[in-house]
């Protein structure tokens, strides 16, 4: 089956077993929610929503490289007033699966539409839970390093002696910091709350995400030439993330309206392929000029 850097229609549990074992490197992908997108996808009860997905999930562990990691894009709806505890069984009918539950991110959406309900706030954030098949995976955490931000200004112009040593945590926790190693860095590595707005630019499909989601975590988890799956592709932007950077894509999905417009829009995207080439090359220098900084930081 040829199915590198294509856009495959049907049920992904299906086509997927097409595809050899041990041959994808990441995962990344919004399934659809339960109750949710009824004029796209049908919508899938939540009390059934684990019984759906699981067979897909045996699917998507089949296919994931030892070293390559899943990311779920998913959140509980509200259902006669309470939370739906449908995601949290679907994490652990995963881990009886056999995966790893192995991190947890939060998507905060920084312009959620204003609202007002009788007993709850709006949603402002959006899970994205990250699986393995294995404890060691591939993460190439130098290359999502963020600006140091504004408070090392005043803050590392003003060290005390205890700034130069190394010191311990007062609460036990065994971490211990030495502020004066922040001198002169411009980068640090980012924690597991991605601040992004929910435009995307896609008006074509119900429940797009924006670009610079799946382009972070491919960043993270994958290298250029490796080959990232979404299973749930919809309109393609996990597909012209991975190609923009480099990567290898396999899509899929049911409605085949989405898989005829993903396939425009990448078509049109390869045409600018040599510029993206030169772009990804000046990246990487960066990125291994950063990592040698924080390697000098890190043996202090």
């Amino acid at each position: 089956m040829d199915y590198l850097n294509k856009i495959l229609l049907g049920d992904c549990q299906f086509i997927l077993q097409e595809m050899p074992d041990n041959s994808v490197d990441l995962i990344f992908t919004s399934p659809p929610y339960a109750d949710q997108r009824k004029n796209t996808y049908g919508g899938i009860s939540p009390n059934k929503y684990v019984e759906w997905f699981m067979p897909k999930a045996n699917q998507f562990l089949r296919v994931l490289k030892p070293t390559g990691t899943f990311i779920l894009n998913i959140k509980e709806r509200v259902v006669n007033g309470e939370r739906h505890p449908y995601v949290i069984e679907l994490i652990l009918a995963m881990r009886n699966q056999g995966w790893l539950w192995t991190e947890e991110f939060i998507w905060h959406k920084k312009n959620s539409y204003p609202g007002k309900w009788p007993n709850r706030f709006r949603d402002n954030w959006e899970r994205l839970i990250q699986f393995n098949k294995s404890k060691k995976f591939n993460f190439y955490q130098d290359s999502v390093k963020i600006p140091i931000g504004n408070w090392a200004k005043d803050r590392l112009s003003k060290l005390s002696k205890t700034d130069y040593l190394r010191d311990e945590s007062k609460v036990g926790s065994g971490f211990g910091k030495k502020v004066a190693n922040w001198i002169g860095r411009d980068y640090v590595y980012p924690n597991n709350v991605i601040y992004l707005a929910t435009e995307c630019g896609n008006q074509n499909h119900s429940a797009a995400f924006p670009i610079d989601l799946p382009k972070w975590f491919i960043r993270l988890f994958t290298k250029p030439g490796d080959v990232v799956l979404d299973p749930f592709v919809g309109s393609g932007t996990t597909a012209i993330a991975a190609i923009e950077l480099g990567r290898k894509y396999v899509g899929i999905d049911i409605k085949e309206e989405y898989v005829d417009l993903a396939t425009s829009k990448l078509s049109e995207i390869q045409i600018g392929l040599p510029m993206i080439a030169e772009n990804q090359k000046k990246a990487t220098k960066q990125i291994k000029r950063e990592k040698n900084e924080c390697d000098k930081y890190y043996r202090n």
